[in-house]
């Protein structure tokens, strides 16, 4: 290749990509135009280019050259070495173009004709007139013994080129897409066609329609349902499409409408002699869990489950059977809708006619359990007459939750009857009066006061039952389980199963209720805590339970307590577990209510504190008195005896003074008493002299005599003084 031919390589590169996406769209005419636009508008930028590339590339020189110039012998490298090319660019597009008009225009996913090339072991090449030829295994080939190099023959092209550059083509597409769009065809003229019943599946069977595999549904197989599948593969049969699903090649076929386009005239006789209250002949086609459709004769009723029989039944199969003929009679005709509705029952005679003289009141009779609901259990006493159990009547002591727990359905049972209702068609029967009234004996073997023993049964928000005996249940109240504790709940005290003694307080026979009292077993400690938790009791107390209002404390081995939020210290700074110190500041026998208080028991040790201190404080002052009143004492005492002994000296100097003037006085007074001893003899004297007188007048004068008398008593007392 030249260094010419080499810029217009380079230069052409935009016609060159050009020219590839031209080419992708398989339309040799339009290519063929573009590159010859394209060429010409080339040829001045290639002029261009070949100048720039002259000046600034040296030509290589050519490996011969080399080996001309030199003897020596020369490596050349492969990079080295130029294309040579024996046609220009011009020329190999205007040849590209010729080439491409010779290919047809083909597209991906079409069926085409193709010419058998060759045909090997595993492989048949097919030329369809593209660039490459496609492949397709022989295992697609049902006939290929028949065919040989140059037959011509139908392809569907998969794919254009694989990642290998391969063309992929299939012979069985070819064969489907041809053959479906045959049977799209006979759809829309709605043909007849017959296929083969190859396989069973879900829901029906897959059809062969020669190449395409249809979908017959069951219910599309028979106007009557088909019982053996199975029966029909490998079966030819006529079908007519029923619809076809373009997108998802998909085809669904059915025998029935060509059954239904026979039965049409037999069909319409059949409705022109249907009438309500008619009765006809039929033909048991389906039964199902709701009834039996019956074949009237291209028309079909539905024979309903309850108009199967005057008794109950609980499948449809009990009473009638596939295929048989039976007589119906017609009960309602939907005109609209091709409805009909038939009864078996009405052709026989009602049960209920004349029963009175069959079943009285109080009878004993028998029957079979044919159904149980929450409320009881429904007894057949004969074909078409049911009676009702109800949960009440079933035992005289059970506390029956469900029927179910004592009957079973299809058990054979005894019971008694307890009214009927002919009208309403109704009878209700009783099961527990077979056997006598366990509560009419029921205070002699457990009188009010007595204490038994019983199981806990059963627990309830409002108490627990507890059974004294098999069937007899008593109800201990929630506030009768504990003297002293605030039971929110049966289970804190009692559990289910538990052995408990009991007190009877009360028996209801009319209701059946017995009222039983757990605490009564105990004495009422109530008496004794009037005195032990009086108001102002100081009390310690343990917190229990944590409640909106405040909390609940546990006192004295058992007896709780309430404590509002207002009454605690620390605004509810506690928790369950904690012991507090508690004040009673209510107690309420009657109610069996205490409240407490913490604050209150804080004021009061607050209280008695300041009590001991004061206490302390004035035997602390007492004490300092008298420690002082001692020392002053001592220093009085002291500074006394000092002075004491001062004044005795002194005294004994003044009692020395005084003893010896009071021996002068002695003498003075000695003296005088003699003096005055004198001074009275003679006042003696003078006295006689005078009382001598005096005498003899009183002799004389009584009265003088008083008064002399009162006078001389009067003188002593004058000499007295």
């Amino acid at each position: 290749m030249t260094e010419t031919n080499k810029n217009e390589e380079s230069s052409n590169v935009e016609a060159a990509e050009t020219n590839e996406t031209v080419a992708k769209t398989n339309d040799s005419e339009t290519k063929a135009e573009v590159v010859e636009e394209k060429t010409e508008e080339t040829k001045t930028e290639e002029v261009k280019v070949e100048a720039v590339e002259e000046k600034k590339v040296e030509p290589k020189k050519k490996a011969h050259e080399i080996a001309e110039e030199s003897d020596e012998e020369v490596w050349v490298k492969l990079e080295d070495l130029e294309e040579e090319s024996e046609y220009s660019l011009e020329q190999m597009t205007e040849m590209e173009g010729l080439y491409d008009r010779t290919f047809s225009q083909i597209n991906e996913e079409e069926v085409v004709a193709g010419e058998i090339v060759t045909i090997g072991n595993k492989d048949v090449i097919i030329d369809i007139g593209f660039k490459t030829e496609g492949s397709i295994s022989v295992e697609e080939f049902d006939n290929l013994e028949e065919l040989k190099v140059g037959d011509s023959v139908k392809v569907y092209i998969q794919t254009m080129e694989d990642r290998h550059g391969n063309m992929i083509l299939s012979r069985r597409k070819a064969e489907f897409m041809e053959r479906w769009s045959e049977l799209v065809a006979k759809a829309e003229s709605e043909e007849i066609i017959t296929g083969v019943c190859t396989r069973r599946i879900k829901g029906g069977i897959v059809v062969d329609l020669r190449g395409v595999d249809a979908f017959l549904p069951g219910s599309q197989i028979d106007v009557k349902p088909v019982r053996d599948f199975d029966a029909l593969i490998g079966k030819e049969m006529e079908f007519k499409i029923a619809k076809v699903n373009e997108a998802r090649k998909n085809i669904v076929v059915s025998h029935r409408a060509l059954i239904e386009e026979s039965l049409k005239g037999k069909r319409v006789e059949t409705l022109e002699k249907i009438e309500k209250g008619v009765t006809l002949k039929g033909t048991v086609k389906n039964i199902t869990d709701f009834g039996a459709f019956i074949d009237l004769g291209g028309v079909d009723g539905l024979l309903h489950i309850t108009d199967l029989s005057w008794g109950r039944i609980s499948h449809p199969s009990e009473v009638v059977s596939l295929d048989e003929e039976l007589d119906v009679m017609i009960t309602d005709y939907d005109e609209e809708k091709t409805r009909i509705s038939l009864s078996l029952k009405l052709l026989k005679p009602q049960p209920w006619e004349n029963m009175e003289t069959r079943y009285n009141v109080n009878d004993i009779v028998k029957g079979k359990v044919v159904s149980i609901t929450d409320y009881g259990a429904f007894v057949e006493l004969e074909k078409g007459i049911e009676g009702l159990i109800h949960i009440s009547e079933m035992s005289w002591s059970q506390h029956i939750k469900h029927p179910s727990k004592l009957l079973t359905v299809g058990e054979q049972v005894e019971a008694v009857i307890l009214s009927i209702e002919p009208e309403v068609r109704k009878i209700s029967l009783g099961l527990k009066q077979i056997e006598p009234d366990p509560w009419e004996s029921l205070e002699d073997r457990f009188p009010i006061g007595s204490t038994h023993k019983g199981i806990v049964r059963n627990l309830t928000n409002f108490g627990a039952f507890v059974e004294l005996e098999e069937g007899i249940d008593g109800l201990v109240h929630i506030s009768d389980l504990s003297w002293t504790k605030k039971v929110r709940h049966p289970g804190e005290i009692v559990s289910k199963g538990q052995e408990i003694e009991v007190v009877v307080l009360s028996i209801n026979r009319e209701e059946r209720r017995i009222a039983l009292g757990h605490k009564q077993i105990d004495e009422n400690p109530w008496d004794s805590f009037e005195s032990q938790l009086a108001e102002g009791t100081s009390v310690k107390g343990a917190i229990i339970r944590m409640i909106d209002k405040g909390v609940i404390v546990e006192v004295l081995d058992g007896v709780e307590g309430f404590v509002p939020n207002s009454h605690l210290e620390n605004d509810r700074n506690v928790q369950e577990g904690d012991i507090l110190d508690l004040a009673v500041i209510e107690f309420s026998k009657d109610e069996k209510k205490i409240v407490f208080s913490q604050t209150e028991h804080l004021k009061k040790e607050e209280s008695k504190l300041v009590d001991e201190y004061n206490e302390k404080e004035s035997a602390k002052a007492e004490e300092t008195v008298e420690e002082v009143t001692e020392t002053v004492v001592e220093e009085v005492v002291e500074k006394a005896k000092e002075e004491t002994e001062t004044v005795v000296e002194a005294v004994e100097e003044v009692v020395e003074t005084v003893k010896e003037k009071v021996e002068d006085v002695v003498e003075t007074v000695k003296d005088v008493v003699e003096e005055v001893k004198e001074a009275v003899e003679d006042i003696k004297a003078e006295v006689e002299e005078v009382a001598e007188p005096v005498a003899e007048e009183k002799t004389e004068e009584a009265p003088a005599e008083t008064k002399e008398e009162t006078s001389s008593e009067e003188k002593p007392k004058k000499e007295k003084k």
